[in-house]
């Protein structure tokens, strides 16, 4: 049986042809290599070719290597992953509590967010226009989507904080509220569809 991967997301597919269309990314057939038996011993010695990884040939230099190389977007996404459903928390317990100490705690976290979404931005291009080649399928629209709306709606509860810091206190707290779930909801989507991608060659 043979093997073919694909270029953009290191997706394995077994069979006589290629798939129409890679089931992980979406790209066609096109961007499928067979894999022969120089190719497979690598490939399993490597975990970061195993992950996808672009091929030697396709080495990255320059800021955007160092970035590829010491996966700045991985690193730097966490924040928002890992911050963002902490900080709906206290915005939860401060309106249900009557906490003050909360809803500072839940600015503070969202300030820092905002201050790190530059990176997490500039980052994730690079990875999707240098690894993936600026794919243009569903999963990367539905993650630039994500990524938007996230940056979006932080923005506009950082902003909405500062000029009204009595918000979790007025009318408006059921919106913030909102607000803040649909950020979250956002961010876990790009970060489930970002660890679809990067797992895709292990299995």
């Amino acid at each position: 049986m043979k093997k073919w991967k694909c270029t953009v997301c290191g997706y394995i597919h077994e069979g006589d042809e290629p798939p129409e269309k890679c089931p992980v990314c979406g790209v066609g057939a096109e961007f499928f290599k067979e894999v022969v038996e120089e190719d497979a011993a690598p490939a399993a010695a490597s975990p970061a070719a195993a992950a996808g990884a672009p091929p030697p040939e396709a080495k990255v230099g320059g800021i955007a290597g160092l970035i590829l190389d010491y996966h700045l977007h991985p690193i730097t996404v966490h924040t928002p992953n890992g911050i963002l459903p902490m900080a709906l928390l206290f915005i939860a317990a401060a309106m249900f509590l009557g906490a003050p100490g909360f809803e500072y705690a839940a600015f503070i976290s969202l300030f820092f967010v905002l201050l790190v979404m530059p990176s997490v931005l500039i980052t994730g291009v690079v990875v999707w226009l240098k690894r993936y080649r600026g794919a243009t399928t569903t999963i990367f629209i539905i993650k630039i989507g994500a990524a938007m709306v996230v940056t979006t709606l932080l923005t506009i509860m950082v902003v909405w904080r500062i000029i009204d810091p009595e918000v979790l206190a007025g009318a408006g707290r059921w919106i913030y509220l909102l607000l803040g779930a649909v950020m979250v909801g956002a961010a876990g989507l790009a970060g489930h569809l970002g660890g679809t991608m990067v797992h895709a060659g292990r299995h």
